[in-house]
């Protein structure tokens, strides 16, 4: 594809190609040197970028909705694990080897909490 640009045209560049397209239609006698500028190659290449906005769009909303369903089942699982994580607490207690086994801390191994001192002063 010579001169492939990987960016977005503008709303506005793409309807005034439209429109150079529907314009070109009513020139008579347009004959250019170039093949690829005639009228017939011009409405092919609309046909082939219609079909390719087409299949864009459907491939964004299954993208879309793949990545609705990941979202869901991660959510899922997450609320599963915590409802274990639950489950073995109340099982086998805050303070158990199987409690630790789950990556969370035993209750013996925290710390108690500390009282915050008032500060130094008469309160005036």
């Amino acid at each position: 594809m010579p001169n492939a640009v990987n960016r977005r045209l503008s709303a506005e560049v793409l309807q005034a190609d439209l429109d150079c397209i529907t314009a070109l239609k009513v020139i008579e006698g347009y004959a250019p040197s170039n093949p690829a500028d005639t009228l017939a190659a011009l409405t092919d290449l609309q046909t082939r970028v219609a079909a390719a906005e087409e299949r864009e769009f459907h491939l964004a909303n299954s993208y879309a909705a793949a990545r609705d369903e990941t979202l869901a089942l991660q959510n899922e699982r997450h609320d599963r694990v915590k409802s274990v994580k639950n489950q073995v607490r109340a099982q086998f207690g805050n303070d158990s080897n199987e409690v630790a086994s789950l990556g969370l801390k035993k209750a013996s191994e925290r710390k108690p909490p500390k009282r915050q001192s008032k500060p130094d002063g008469n309160g005036a």
